[in-house]
């Protein structure tokens, strides 16, 4: 078709659909729909694509209902619920590890979907020190011991997290079940996966695990020796350094 005829058919088109509002709000359902599917390609993020994906759908489907396309209706009315149903869930996980923040306990149970859960006896040994690093872990149930640290771990606190971040990817230490227990645990492709498509959720991970490791150095700090007072005979910014007393006889 000869560019001026195509010209003159869409200019035909738009002149009837101006005419007939029902038309003239199919095309502009359709417009709006082709906006956000062409603003979704620059985007990086999972949760703003799935909101311009569910928009563009609900457009879709009001243009095939009002020109009509009953196969364009059929299409989106399926994708609509998907993609909703996707965006609702990154939406609430996210909040629920927003709030998890200040009780670590609730953050293994909103991942439980994206966690493979694993049962194990007493003195079952869940991994070894100096083995990778794969997986990021949470006990559910029971007692679990980390011997080279003097750790024990009760129920609802995540556990391997730190080689599991750290840059040789080692575990410093083994995880030995004192009890049968449950545990829960995510690896690294799901992981991945999760931050990828919400990135708040990566962000909200990195500070449940600083807020763990500051409490550790509390920790350490609140059982560590005092230090040892200060020489009286130090060097000092008047009376210069002191002289130092022989040696006592032995």
């Amino acid at each position: 078709m000869p560019f001026a005829e195509l010209v003159a058919f869409v200019t035909e088109r738009l002149s009837q659909a101006w005419a007939d509002p029902v038309q003239m709000l199919a095309l502009a359902s359709a417009a709006v729909a082709g906006a956000l599917v062409i603003v979704s390609a620059f985007v990086r993020t999972m949760i703003p694509l799935r909101w311009l994906a569910v928009g563009s759908n609900m457009g879709f489907i009001v243009y095939g209902v009002m020109h009509p396309s009953w196969l364009m209706v059929g299409l989106h009315a399926v994708l609509l619920p998907v993609n909703l149903f996707r965006a609702v869930q990154m939406v609430r996980l996210t909040r629920r590890v927003v709030a998890s923040t200040t009780d670590p306990r609730q953050l293994a149970v909103w991942m439980r979907p994206y966690m493979r859960s694993r049962s194990y006896g007493a003195g079952r040994v869940i991994f070894e020190s100096g083995q990778p690093a794969d997986r990021l872990y949470f006990l559910a149930s029971g007692e679990v011991e980390l011997p080279e640290v003097g750790r024990r771990l009760q129920p609802g606190q995540m556990f391997g997290e730190i080689a599991f971040f750290a840059p040789d990817r080692r575990r410093s230490s083994s995880a030995r079940c004192l009890q049968p227990s449950t545990v829960l645990s995510i690896d690294e492709a799901t992981f991945r996966q999760l931050v990828y498509q919400n990135p708040d959720f990566g962000l909200e991970i990195v500070r449940l695990i600083a807020g763990r490791l500051s409490q550790d150095v509390q920790r350490l700090q609140a059982v560590a020796p005092p230090a040892h007072p200060a020489d009286p005979g130090a060097d000092h910014p008047v009376r210069g350094p002191a002289v130092p007393s022989p040696p006592a006889s032995t």
